[in-house]
């Protein structure tokens, strides 16, 4: 059965609707917009699978970087049975990516015949062909084709980003005709990717070329990190996302911020994917902003201590720029290394249905960071996939009822707070 999308509603820009057929089985699907579930290796980090069951909203697609899976090829080829009943998730949709979203690439190793993947071991150089014998091995019901990423550090020649959207096409080109050979891969899902860099030319070249070929979505490439001026980001991707077909998904990675995430919808992304929760775990922080859409009398922060302090804020990003990967420390979380929590014996955020909000304090999950237990990241990885599943919930509830632009009015007026270092896109 082939995958399926059906946009119920379009406002904006912002597209509402639903992938069906998902999976070997067709029997699975998600919302849009929607988010995939961040894993390392196919387990979510600092989780069980027990534990990821007490957390709600779990998405259906599961994001495995494929790094982390080159080394698994002879065991996956003796296995037969696929990647995701290997990891024990054989009823999630398997989205095997390039790259680990929360890991970032030296960038200058892509030439015209390999890609370099940066796994345990160090580098690895990826032919089309090496790359889609171990999509065989691995069965995935997604995967994103291998492509020429390397145009986001710093200033990218018109002459390099020719070069990446050339050598993409041509990786396209041949992964489809490999996948035409192997049975294996026939129920599988090829997502074509975008690149171009920050040249408008070689990103439309890049979106109409890629549209022609069968491929079962889009990876806009390329928009993760600083060096391309937010303005910049937003025309390029409404301007290659206008020559993409309608009825395919549009993802992206590396936009995580609850802010940036509404930027991209309202330009037609449909799927991001949830590696934000999990840098924001690793700081040692909690999300804690509000994602409700109607009229709040007591405004839009959660509070902290009462009520909030503005100057205590303010240190607190001169103090705390506690970076995890290409991400620092943002206005829509709070950090539990800090003193003040101490003695704060109320829940991570009020009102939150987590099982470590209902079960723990901020004192708690304080002690637990400063002693360096184990505990910390499990109980902060739970209440921040949740709290950040809930959002895209939100979102989806916010649209239906034409309600997305107080949605945005509030997370915005949330992420004024943020530092200068942290406002992009």
């Amino acid at each position: 059965m082939k995958m399926k999308l059906s946009v119920s509603k379009v406002a904006g820009g912002c597209r509402l609707g639903m992938l069906t057929n998902l999976g070997k089985k067709g029997i699975q699907h998600m919302d849009i917009p929607g988010c995939l579930l961040y894993t390392k290796m196919g387990s979510a980090p600092h989780l069980t699978h027990d534990t990821l069951e007490t957390v709600k909203d779990v998405p259906v697609i599961a994001q495995l970087p494929f790094p982390a899976l080159v080394e698994l090829q002879e065991v996956m080829e003796e296995y037969k049975e696929g990647i995701g009943r290997f990891v024990g998730m054989p009823d999630s949709v398997m989205y095997c990516s390039l790259h680990d979203p929360a890991v970032i690439s030296p960038p200058g190793y892509n030439n015209n015949k390999t890609v370099s993947i940066w796994g345990f071991g160090g580098r690895m150089e990826m032919t089309p062909a090496k790359f889609m014998t171990i999509q065989r091995a691995l069965q995935p019901d997604w995967f994103q084709c291998l492509s020429d990423g390397d145009t986001i550090a710093g200033e990218v020649s018109k002459k390099r980003a020719k070069k990446s959207v050339d050598r993409s096409l041509s990786f396209l080109d041949e992964c489809l005709q490999l996948q035409e050979e192997f049975p294996e891969l026939q129920k599988s899902v090829m997502i074509g990717v975008i690149e171009g860099g920050d040249v408008l030319e070689e990103r439309l070249r890049s979106a109409k070329e890629t549209a022609k070929r069968p491929v079962g979505g889009f990876l806009l490439d390329g928009f993760q990190g600083d060096a391309m001026a937010k303005d910049t980001k937003l025309e390029l991707l409404s301007s290659a996302v206008a020559e993409l077909p309608e009825d395919k998904p549009r993802l992206i990675h590396g936009i995580g911020r609850p802010d940036e995430v509404l930027e991209l919808i309202e330009r037609g992304v449909d799927v991001f994917e949830s590696c934000f929760p999990y840098q924001v775990t690793e700081r040692g922080c909690a999300l804690s902003f509000s994602y409700s859409y109607l009229p709040d009398p007591d405004g839009d922060v959660p509070e902290e201590n009462g009520e909030p302090n503005m100057e205590e804020s303010k240190d607190k990003k001169t103090k705390n720029k506690i970076l995890s990967g290409a991400e620092g420390m943002t206005a829509f979380e709070i950090c539990l290394k800090e003193k003040r929590y101490r003695d704060n014996f109320g829940p991570l955020v009020s009102g939150c249905s987590c099982y470590c909000c209902q079960n723990h304090s901020r004192a708690y999950v304080h002690h637990l960071l400063m002693t360096n237990e184990l505990l910390a990241g499990v109980l902060l990885m739970m209440h921040n996939f949740q709290h950040y599943f809930a959002f895209f919930r939100s979102v989806r509830d916010a649209l239906k009822e034409d309600r997305l632009d107080k949605l945005k009015e509030s997370i915005c007026r949330q992420a004024v707070q943020a530092s200068p270092n942290t406002q992009r896109v």
